[in-house]
């Protein structure tokens, strides 16, 4: 039996990783990830991944989109036209890790039609609070023919926290709550808050994507909209911050900002 651990660079599948090694044996655990280009993949993520890959004495296997080097998500939507189409996956998920994942799938582990392939256990890293995401999980591969397994939501743990290895978890921890791309397209206001202060290239290039396809990236409102008011959040000293409630986060910008309408999205004089 081969696991093959659903390798992220995430903090959690680094943990379902180590767990798999002790329970199976390094000999029988594949770690599985989807190289991205450093434009928008930390380099302490992928500090972090070798790290545990050496810990575990085993070399990642990559499943990456041809010219994944170069291949930003906002490059691959704006290639593509879109950000997502209709009620579909949001396009850079689906060509940068989805479509590699089951190409690499197919190339390595087919299956047979109406069959399940009993010598193979897909693992991820969602805990026991995410038994919708596990659900869905568990349909969508038994659907394909493969079985799912779940260390962090069913197994005995081992192990809480990297550090407990020496190995510190991605620097990015400290103001987000994953280790996603830097600019996720799937994120809201708070965390394109974060990108507008903190990487402000990328926010021009998401800027200048939305104009390009004609549709925004956020549900209701284009990105150069929201300048205006994220400048003057920064002028009033708000925190570029995940690490607290959507609510909470909301709430303090409402304090610093109390005037509604028109005159509340001027920025401040010190973003002048």
């Amino acid at each position: 039996m081969k696991y093959i651990v659903c390798f992220s660079g995430g903090h959690s599948s680094a943990l379902c990783a180590i767990e798999c090694v002790r329970k199976y044996g390094k000999e029988n655990v594949i770690l599985l990830n989807h190289d991205l280009s450093e434009e928008v993949e930390d380099k302490d993520i992928k500090r972090f991944k070798n790290e545990v890959a050496n810990y575990l004495g085993i070399n990642i296997t990559y499943a990456n989109m041809e010219g994944w080097e170069n291949k930003t998500p906002l490059r691959v939507c704006k290639e593509l036209g879109g950000f997502k189409f209709g009620n579909g996956p949001v396009l850079c998920t689906y060509n940068l890790k989805t479509k590699p994942f089951h190409k690499w799938l197919k190339d390595n582990f087919p299956v047979a039609p109406g069959e399940t392939r009993q010598d193979i256990t897909l693992i991820y890293g969602f805990d026991k609070k995410e038994t919708n995401r596990i659900q869905r999980r568990i349909g969508v591969m038994i659907n394909q023919g493969y079985k799912c397994d779940f260390p962090l939501a069913f197994w005995d743990r081992t192990i809480q926290a990297t550090e407990e290895v020496g190995i510190k978890r991605p620097n990015v921890y400290e103001l987000f709550r994953h280790a996603n791309c830097k600019g996720c397209l799937k994120a809201g206001k708070q965390q394109w808050y974060l990108t507008y202060c903190l990487y402000p290239k990328l926010w021009e290039e998401a800027k200048e994507t939305e104009k390009a396809i004609g549709y925004s990236i956020l549900k209701d409102v284009f990105l150069e909209e929201l300048e205006p008011k994220f400048a003057s959040m920064r002028c009033k000293g708000i925190v570029p911050s995940e690490k607290v409630t959507s609510q909470k986060f909301w709430r303090e910008v409402n304090k610093a900002l109390p005037i509604q309408g028109q005159l509340s999205f001027l920025p401040c004089e010190c973003a002048l």
